[in-house]
């Protein structure tokens, strides 16, 4: 944070134009690469450019209610044309402020989802299917999901496109649900977050949807931030980040009775079998590193713990993760911020007990850098403090648990937090069958997606897609932050018509099917057809 500048600071994006922030603090994101400031100076906006925001946006969601589905689907197709149209310059920014390579990372894989899932929001957003729409017809009641009101959306640090609070899927499912957005963008990656914005009011210029229908804040005071998701004037709150700062938000929308969907914490454990080590330990050693690794370890599925049961081929198994663990110059991590918080729970799980098997040590490389660190315990040590055990150290780091039988490792599972993921490994010929269904039966109950014989890292953009998981990994496990049109539904609310006239009624509603045919429940069937008269 910095005081007041001379320098030009980067305006904000309210009710449809680019204006100047009333706040006076300004701050600079930094390559983490290096270490260095990067150029362009950006507001702290304070409690006025807020309360600007929630009143356009207010605005915004009236006139939204009686724009067309297919001009909001409009929007989105536009605005994903016209990312498309600088890729380039998005992605070269992106890697300037993250780190993550150009590359294939940006380029070619966040950049080409963001814009999958801004395309897979416009369908959604014509075709009512999602939003339940259901009808008695003798008791003419009828009811479906409709836009809530305003979504203020968090961007994390990791996910500079995909999950940008501007562009990313939270973005995109609260849009095609009817809602207006105002993005809250990350401080570690501002300019790329301006480039996002300036495209999606390109977008809404092409569209015509309400000017307010994006707006952009680029940093906040955390006060002002619990008092933005506690207005009155807010539908739904979407968070991806720290389970600190999630948990802060939380109560305060908590408090005032306020949806809040947040992507927390999680460990995403990784079960490996006796037979599959058996049959093919290297390559699940270079499976279980390279997810480790991969941009550093700072992906929300990155597999932070490792569970085995007792064996000299899994002794053999863990020396080869960490030799690979060795052999593999780590990456830069996204922030100095980002690099200390390693740095203390690596020390904690060791103050607990942990044996350091590598790492834990700074990188004598540029920028923000730490050793790929891999720690080991036993199961009864995991049973002892599972808390302490289960402590997500974002960022090049993981630990292994080795159980001293099966039964131990059942005790372990039971202990387990929720996560976004889980995954077992087992023998491709049986053997391990039985057990599997042991621990699979256990695992996934405390998981938002079960994986066999994969590692967890990387999300597809599916309509089968759970991102979400029992708490801490999300606030909630009912919703997903990945997977359209279920995504979308959290962001809606649930809309009741009882004996309302027939010319009164949503058209999704009304006896004769829209154009587009959604799926209705009409009188316990399911039908794309007419009410029968």
């Amino acid at each position: 944070m910095n005081s007041p500048t001379t320098t030009a600071v980067s305006p904000i994006l309210i009710a449809g134009r680019w204006r100047s922030a009333n706040g006076r603090q300004t701050f600079s994101a930094t390559n983490p690469a290096t270490g260095a400031k990067l150029e362009g100076v950006y507001p702290i906006s304070d409690w006025s450019d807020c309360e600007d925001s929630l009143a356009a946006a207010a605005a915004a969601f009236t006139s939204l209610r009686s724009v067309p589905a297919e001009q909001i689907a409009a929007f989105l197709t536009r605005y994903a044309d016209r990312i498309e149209a600088r890729a380039d310059e998005l992605s070269a920014k992106a890697s300037e402020e993250t780190a993550l390579a150009v590359a294939p990372r940006l380029r070619e894989v966040e950049l080409p989802r963001t814009v999958n899932q801004l395309r897979q929001a416009a369908l959604a957003a014509v075709n009512s299917s999602w939003r339940l729409p259901t009808i008695d017809s003798k008791a003419n009641i009828r009811s479906y999901l409709a836009p809530l009101g305003p979504v203020i959306v968090f961007g994390p640090n990791n996910f500079p496109l995909a999950f940008n609070g501007v562009a990313g899927g939270d973005f995109a499912a609260a849009i095609a649900a009817g809602n207006p957005v105002i993005a809250k963008a990350h401080p570690l990656h501002p300019g790329t977050s301006r480039l996002l914005a300036e495209e999606a009011l390109g977008a809404i210029q092409d569209s015509g949807v309400p000017s307010a229908t994006v707006q952009m804040l680029y940093h906040l005071d955390p006060h002002d931030g619990e008092r933005l998701v506690a207005d009155r004037r807010v539908g739904a709150i979407g968070f991806t980040g720290g389970k600190t700062s999630g948990l802060k938000l939380k109560a305060a929308a908590d408090r005032v009775g306020k949806p809040i969907y947040l992507e927390l914490s999680s460990i995403n454990p990784v079960i490996v079998l006796p037979g599959a080590i058996e049959e093919r330990a290297e390559q699940i050693a270079s499976d279980f590193s390279a997810s480790c690794l991969m941009a550093a370890g700072q992906f929300c599925t990155s597999p932070g713990l490792l569970l085995l049961i007792a064996s000299p081929e899994s002794d053999h198994l863990i020396r080869q993760i960490a030799d690979k663990f060795a052999a593999t110059t780590p990456g830069p991590l996204l922030s100095a911020d980002v690099a200390n918080t390693l740095r203390t729970n690596i020390a904690r799980l060791r103050e607990s007990g942990a044996e350091l098997l590598i790492g834990d040590a700074a990188a004598a490389l540029p920028g923000h850098r730490h050793a790929n660190t891999l720690l080991r315990i036993t199961g009864q040590q995991f049973l002892d403090q599972p808390e302490t055990f289960q402590t997500e150290v974002f960022g090049n780091a993981s630990m292994v648990v080795v159980a001293k039988d099966l039964a131990e490792a059942v005790h372990v599972i039971e202990h387990f937090e929720g996560a976004l993921t889980g995954s077992i490994y087992s023998q491709t010929t049986g053997r391990d069958d039985a057990d599997y269904a042991a621990l699979a039966d256990l695992l996934r109950w405390r998981v938002g997606r079960l994986l066999n014989d994969k590692m967890p890292t990387g999300v597809a953009v599916s309509p089968a897609m759970n991102h979400g998981g029992p708490f801490p990994a999300t606030g909630h496990p009912h919703f997903t932050s990945v997977g359209i049109p279920a995504s979308l539904r959290r962001f809606t609310m649930l809309q009741c018509f009882d004996n309302v006239r027939a010319d009164r009624l949503p058209a999704v509603l009304q006896d004769k099917s829209p154009v587009s045919q959604p799926w209705r429940l009409i009188d316990g069937l399911l039908t794309q057809g007419d009410v029968s008269q």
